[in-house]
């Protein structure tokens, strides 16, 4: 047996021994897509440096691991949940917090939210607003050829299911929380379901920390509709330790002049993969995407982003930058497809990144496929070091030559930090990139929780 079927047997067994709890758990509709997304899986089995988006990334470290379980929350995990407090003090939002990818019960498993927006588990929204689960659900991820994304369909058990009704706007943000937390080495994962329905307007923050020290991986799928009219913001901020990897799927489906922003921003984490997908399903959708990146010692941050123009007078606009320091290793994939039918489109792509040792490592791969005559479209990717001219200019105006690096980097990384609408969380982002390029931020300097 090969090192690859060995590697997926492992995700098989998870699914075989844990199945029947999980399914007890879930909704009929839910259950219906497993065992087809099972059999997908054993096709396309865990993706190696052979699947092109996956080209720079190797996840044997983490995915080779024996994990000793697969999560299921019990009572007392929910309480470490509930006493977790984010550090943005001045953050004026809804908040809910999710202990490794499952929506706590003590508070009840949703709720409403001014303006009639709906937020809790998605395991109970099935129940409650079945109609709307089976219309979007597994939709926007059809026809995917990760298997990671069949794997999740296969085994997640719950994950946040938020509904913001025709017309709605609401004056804050939503926060996620995601805690991972055990004393064991686990792999778990969630499922996110997002409707933002015609003409409605919402940031969502999701913040991912991990609680204790041991070895996790994380495989999470979220699928996001985006009406006609809506403005969706959505905004991922991921601190966790070097023992941690973190896989985000995230599919965002665009209905006529609408406009969706995704930003993810990496300060920590052993492994990260974050894939986001936009299709731009309506004459005149707008999307923006924009990725900022903080690496040292042998992490790895791999960013994949495809942008899919399907219909006409569609805008998308991608930026990605990242610092990387020590053995750190990084990626960046962006791919602009535009359909034949898609005329007028206007799409732009840019990737820079900084190396501040020459054992830093970034990969980075733009492309455009274009099939319409009548667009305007550009790509561009940099990788190298400090600006020396304009490092020469601070010190010739009495700055030191620390002090004058790290106000360059942080030049370099606020360009991308500028496009959080939160104010307090663009503030607090400013500090924590800031505490990171020093050297001062490590895993825990966020928390709360004071676990270890």
């Amino acid at each position: 047996m090969s090192t690859q079927e060995e590697r997926s047997g492992r995700y098989l067994d998870f699914y075989r021994d844990n199945i029947e709890r999980i399914s007890e758990n879930s909704s009929p509709y839910i259950n219906s897509f497993r065992q087809n997304a099972i059999e997908e899986f054993k096709k396309l089995g865990i993706p190696t440096r052979k699947n092109e988006s996956y080209r720079y990334t190797n996840l044997d470290t983490f995915f080779g691991h024996p994990y000793s379980s697969y999560f299921m929350p019990s009572e007392p995990d929910f309480v470490k949940a509930e006493e977790f407090r984010c550090d943005v003090t001045d953050l004026d939002a809804h908040g809910v917090v999710l202990i490794n990818g499952f929506y706590p019960t003590i508070t009840g498993k949703l709720r409403e939210l001014p303006g009639g927006i709906w937020i809790g588990s998605l395991s109970e929204a099935s129940r409650k607003f079945s109609g709307m689960i089976e219309q979007h659900y597994g939709r926007y991820v059809n026809g995917n050829s990760d298997g990671l994304v069949h794997l999740n369909t296969a085994l997640a058990s719950d994950g946040v299911f938020l509904w913001i009704p025709e017309g709605v706007s609401l004056g804050k943000p939503i926060q996620i929380v995601n805690l991972v937390n055990s004393d064991q080495d686990i792999f778990n994962q969630h499922r996110n379901l997002i409707i933002a329905e015609k003409n409605s307007d919402i940031t969502l923050i999701i913040c991912d920390h991990t609680l204790s020290p041991q070895k996790f991986l994380t495989n999470a799928v979220t699928e996001i509709h985006v009406g006609e009219n809506a403005h969706f913001n959505i905004i991922r901020v991921q601190n966790e330790h070097n023992n941690a990897a973190k896989i985000t799927h995230t599919f965002i489906h665009q209905e006529r002049n609408s406009v969706a922003t995704s930003n993810n921003i990496t300060l920590h984490g052993g492994l990260v993969r974050n894939s986001t997908h936009h299709y731009l399903g309506g004459v005149g959708a707008e999307c923006n995407s924009f990725g900022l990146y903080l690496s040292d010692k042998f992490q790895h941050v791999d960013n994949y982003v495809n942008v899919d123009h399907a219909f006409p007078s569609c805008k998308s606009n991608q930026l990605f930058k990242g610092v990387l320091d020590d053995m750190a290793t990084g990626a960046f994939n962006g791919r602009i497809y535009v359909h034949p039918d898609a005329q007028g489109t206007m799409a732009y792509q840019k990737n820079s990144s900084i190396l501040l040792t020459d054992d830093a490592k970034m990969d980075t791969k733009p492309q455009l496929e274009i099939y319409a005559d009548d667009v305007k479209c550009s790509h561009g990717a940099t990788v190298g070091q400090l600006d020396e001219n304009a490092l020469f200019y601070l010190r010739s105006r009495g700055i030191d030559k620390r002090q004058a690096r790290l106000m360059l980097m942080f030049g370099f990384a606020h360009e991308v930090l500028q496009n959080i609408n939160v104010e307090a969380l663009r503030e607090r982002m400013d500090n924590l990139v800031m505490q990171r390029l020093k050297g001062e931020l490590s895993r825990c300097a966020s928390c709360m929780v004071k676990c270890v």
